[in-house]
This record gives structure tokens, sequence and C-alpha cells, in this order.
């Protein structure tokens, strides 16, 4: 489980592709206490390391992640948003994330706003139910609170510390970022929708 609060950036240092599995080799800025098998959400995707030598860190993701999620698209150089698993006595700063991408959304606009920065993102079709102003959205594995929400596009309202401490200050218009509903907010919507085709 993940919290959503961001620990800083990684780097990814190389790719190296295999017959089925794409092996993503990432410098974390905190490798303290790190084993083997340990799960860590890469922009809010759940990974487990595969090696560790130093401050790199092997992560192998199969197909069906690399198409549901922007992993994907990273490329040697890109940074990613890193957050550790949560570990019991750990306090919870956001809600709790699984690291399993329900899908992505496009960032619509960008509008800098004092120090800080607003940005509104289309969600697919088959998202849209779950997304609840004043909700709790994880996107890039940064727990947010969803502002207004429009003909498919909700608004994130930014804090410089989020931006100073995560990759969002870097996207541009058109770039896509994952999506991660909350569990309970998932839960909600399908008891409804049974109760309702029930009744």
């Amino acid at each position: 489980m993940f919290t959503g609060i961001v620990q800083g950036t990684g780097t990814v240092t190389s790719i190296v592709e295999g017959t089925a599995i794409r092996t993503l080799v990432l410098s974390l800025p905190n490798v303290e206490n790190l084993a083997i098998g340990a799960s860590v959400a890469i922009n809010g995707v759940c990974l487990t390391a595969t090696k560790i030598e130093q401050q790199e860190v092997h992560f192998d993701v199969i197909q069906e992640t690399l198409t549901r999620t922007t992993l994907g698209e990273l490329e040697t150089g890109h940074q990613v948003n890193v957050e550790r698993s949560l570990a019991f006595g750990d306090e919870i700063g956001g809600h709790l994330l699984s690291g399993h991408i329900m899908g992505t959304g496009l960032i619509q606009s960008i509008n800098d706003v004092g120090e800080g920065m607003d940005l509104s993102v289309l969600v697919p079709n088959d998202m849209r139910k779950y997304i609840l102003e004043k909700g709790y959205i994880g996107v890039d594995g940064i727990s947010l609170t969803v502002g207004e929400v429009d003909q498919g596009c909700f608004s994130l309202h930014i804090i410089p510390e989020t931006l100073r401490l995560t990759t969002l200050g870097a996207h541009e218009i058109g770039d896509a970022v994952n999506l991660e509903i909350d569990s309970t907010t998932q839960t909600i919507v399908a008891t409804v929708e049974r109760y309702l085709s029930q009744n």
C-alpha cells in the first residue's frame, strides 16, 4: 500500500528490452533498507525491486503495465515520482493507494498561479463516474484533491511543495498521466450501480 505522498524523484538510467519484459533501471533518491522483492510506486505504478546496485534499482515491467500506464513512454533520462511502500506505523499523509492504475488522463491546460499551478485533466469515458469534486485521486502517484469537474475534465490546484518534490511541473499540455481512483470510491459507485440495476 502507498499514501500518494511522493518522497522525491528518480531518474531512468537505462532500459533493457527482454522477450516479454522490459526492465527499467532507476536511480532512486533513497534505497536505505530497500530489499529485493520490495514494492515501490513509480509514477504511481506498484513495481517490485528485482536487483539493487547502490542507488540503482531494477524493476521488471510486463506488457500489460506498459500498455495501461505511462511507463511504456519512459526513456533514459526521464524523471519519475518515487514512493516506497507504507510501513506499519507510518503516518498516512495522503490517502491509501494500491499502485494499480485504472487508466491514463491527458493534461488539457496548465496555468501558473503565483508559485503554484492549476492543471486540467481529461478523463477517459469509463472513469468519469468516479471523478467527484473534493474527492481524492492519485495522479502519477501523487495524492491530490479533485477540484472542479466539467465535461469530462477535472481541475487540480497544485501547491509549490508538490511541484518541488514531484514531476508535475515538468508536464506539458497533451501529456498523459497515470490515474488511480481510491478503492472506497470504486466500491461506493459499484454498489450504487448494482442497487439501481436491481431496483
